[in-house]
């Protein structure tokens, strides 16, 4: 088995831009918020997916042509610094637009909790390279633990299958010598605890 390439594929469909949309897909169909119209779900799933990754990918693009990244994985610590605090305005900008529909709050707290954890790992990488990877899994770890506690949903399959990719992709990472076990753990207990006191408190 080609285990090179199932680590890339992992990290791929598990990167951080994309998280965001998975858990958006999953609140509109398996919770309460499966009872907004289509239009209304067609229109949270284009924001969420004009501030996650749209933007994030266009601004990676604008970087790699001026030089200011070596390539798209931003590998480099200092070199993840730009599109960390790009990627902390975007957030915070998704959860300002969420915020003028009052019936979205939860929705809202989702975004300030991801802002936070970009903020987080900027801060964090000024000085140490922590797994922006595993960070984006901890913060989804996190907010399908509160889901099950409040009751939006059943979350209890999504956070199990959760929990495995966190797994399966810090083994990845580390197989593909991105990271060593400390800058996995970090991401990922940073980014659990980070999200989790931002829905609670914000």
């Amino acid at each position: 088995m080609n285990f090179r390439k199932i680590a890339n594929t992992l990290s791929w469909v598990l990167h951080p831009f994309l998280l965001p949309v998975y858990l958006m897909a999953l609140l509109l169909t398996m919770t309460t918020f499966a009872l907004y119209s289509t239009n209304v779900k067609l229109y949270f799933m284009w924001v969420v997916a004009l501030y996650a990754i749209i933007i994030p990918f266009l601004t990676l693009g604008i970087l790699r042509s001026l030089g200011r990244i070596s390539d798209f994985r931003v590998d480099d610590r200092r070199e993840r610094l730009l599109p960390l605090l790009i990627g902390t305005v975007c957030y915070v900008l998704c959860a300002l637009t969420f915020a003028k529909i009052p019936s979205a709050i939860f929705l809202r707290k989702f975004m300030v909790a991801a802002a936070c954890c970009e903020a987080m790992c900027f801060v964090v990488s000024l000085r140490w390279k922590i797994s922006l990877h595993l960070t984006g899994m901890g913060a989804i770890v996190a907010l399908l633990v509160v889901m099950n506690v409040v009751g939006v949903g059943n979350m209890l399959i999504p956070l199990a299958a959760a929990i495995l990719c966190a797994g399966a992709l810090a083994s990845a990472r580390l197989y593909l010598g991105c990271h060593n076990p400390r800058q996995i753990a970090a991401g990922f207990f940073g980014g659990f605890c980070v999200s989790l006191l931002a829905v609670l408190f914000l």
